[in-house]
């Protein structure tokens, strides 16, 4: 049975000031943080131990997650002093795995729904070094490239160029046979994606991809947020509100907007295309699009908020 790490570790810098308080992948999406997504996608896999890499803000994840039984899984904590990047990150939570068996690791930038189980299956049977989900986006030159020949193993790891030679990407979900990771220094910054993997192909070790074109999406920055959440709220309907939110029957809930718990919103508000946590205050007839209302932030009656974030007194334009 694999195992899986989840790092969660980045400061969240496009994403201030919501991320002044709250790491990045504890911001919600259509109600739950992201990184309680992605340990849903890990149990759909059959994935019960996984250990979260953290840094910035540490401290938020264990009073939420706890030790992870109310979802049927063993979480445990490791905690990195200063960032090492993704290839530190995962040799220091590596420590906590006592396995033989494959790890899974995904990244707490990113939400995907592709099939986490096959792409174990596949990694497995080929007794692959390490296999990648990889997907394909219209145009690639914003990101670094994977080539891979006929049988699915990868070429090469290019960075970004004007012509790139393939439309696949890494889509930041490895599954990794343990002696890779052991072969990762220890208390040293490496990144996987810059240094690792790029070594491992030029050493001829059997770095495989795992192609599937499902929904994905990197939530760093605001309107990638607000856009991850918009669209699962969308599968089931207009908007989502959850339980101990308190709205006025003539408030509108829309595009896929979610309403936070304890949040209250006051009679003729409109809402839309919008995150709001727990606890904020929705003003009567107040209107909110395109933007993120952050835990116990107030809006007053008949303000008009468009494209901001909403802090607890402040409100700051989601760049463009």
């Amino acid at each position: 049975m694999a195992v899986a790490i989840l790092l969660v570790g980045g400061f969240g810098t496009r994403l201030m000031p919501l991320t002044r308080n709250t790491p990045k992948p504890m911001l919600t999406v259509a109600g739950i943080p992201v990184t309680e997504h992605q340990l849903l996608m890990a149990k759909k896999a059959g994935i019960t131990q996984i250990v979260l890499a953290t840094s910035y803000l540490s401290d938020v994840f264990t009073p939420y997650f706890g030790d992870g039984s109310q979802w049927g899984m063993s979480i445990k904590y490791a905690v990195e002093k200063e960032p090492l990047g993704t290839g530190g990150a995962i040799r220091n939570a590596a420590q906590l795995l006592d396995t033989k068996e494959s790890v899974v690791i995904l990244n707490g930038d990113v939400l995907s729904s592709h099939d986490l189980t096959e792409q174990i299956r596949q990694h497995e049977a080929h007794d692959a070094d390490v296999t990648l989900h990889l997907t394909q986006v219209d145009d690639a030159r914003a990101f670094g490239c994977v080539p891979t020949d006929a049988q699915g193993r990868v070429t090469a790891f290019l960075e970004k160029m004007d012509d790139p030679v393939t439309n696949q990407i890494n889509a930041g979900c490895y599954v990794f046979n343990p002696r890779v990771i052991t072969s990762i220094p220890w208390d040293t910054v490496v990144s996987v994606e810059r240094e690792t993997f790029p070594n491992l192909v030029s050493s001829g070790a059997k770095i495989y991809g795992y192609l599937e074109n499902s929904y994905w999406l990197d939530i760093g920055t605001p309107k990638a947020l607000l856009k991850a959440s918009t669209d699962i709220v969308l599968r089931s309907g207009p908007g989502k509100i959850m339980p101990g939110a308190t709205i006025e029957p003539t408030a509108q809930i829309s595009g896929g907007s979610c309403v936070g718990a304890g949040t209250t919103v006051g009679a003729g508000a409109h809402i839309d295309g919008s995150i709001i946590e727990a606890g904020a205050v929705i003003g009567g007839q107040a209107e909110i699009i395109n933007s993120f209302v952050a835990s116990g932030a107030v809006i007053d009656n008949k303000a008009k908020i468009a494209s901001s974030f909403v802090t607890k007194g402040e409100i700051f334009p989601i760049p463009q």
